[in-house]
């Protein structure tokens, strides 16, 4: 496990990662979590008292990484841009569980199943976060919905987010 303090920082105009707020993990760090590794990976750990689990890191060249700080993890935080962080990380070799239901629905659509393993391990993660992290029956009943009709048409998570961008479903 490693052990410092940082700063939240946010992007300013950095293609798809513009305004994301993440913490800067330096390549000696990063290298102390997964030696010789230059691909993105996932933690477990703290931040300040908040607990964190299957986290991926995001390699940004020259061996160091960032992890992007979702809204809802800030808020657990209370913290913003600027403020920093004590950080308690360690490589998270615990397999990450695909949604239950987006799975269960994928049975039963031979070509949305068969565009689905054809995506990298985090898109599928993308898929089913997306899914298991609606508030309510209907919305995850509305996006298993959103997301068979994209990747039906072949779509990462990415595409199928974009395709349904001011589209009322």
């Amino acid at each position: 496990m490693i052990q410092f303090n940082c700063l939240i920082e946010r992007f300013g105009e950095q293609g798809e990662k513009t305004g994301w707020t993440y913490i800067h993990i330096p390549a000696e760090k990063a290298q102390l979590l997964k030696p010789k590794n230059k691909k993105s990976f996932r933690v477990k750990g703290k931040l300040d008292n908040v607990s964190i689990k299957q986290v991926a890191l995001l390699p940004m060249g020259e061996g160091d990484f960032i992890m992007a700080l979702k809204k809802d993890l800030l808020k657990k935080l209370g913290r913003r841009k600027g403020e920093t962080l004590i950080v308690e990380l360690e490589e998270d070799k615990s397999e990450k569980i695909l949604s239950a239901d987006l799975m269960e629905c994928l049975a039963d659509d031979k070509e949305a199943i068969t565009n689905f393993n054809k995506l990298s391990p985090s898109h599928q993660h993308y898929y089913s976060n997306w899914i298991e992290s609606a508030k309510t029956p209907e919305t995850k009943v509305k996006r298993i919905a959103q997301a068979l009709n994209g990747l039906a048409k072949g779509f990462n998570y990415g595409e199928m987010i974009s395709d349904l961008k001011g589209k009322a479903f």
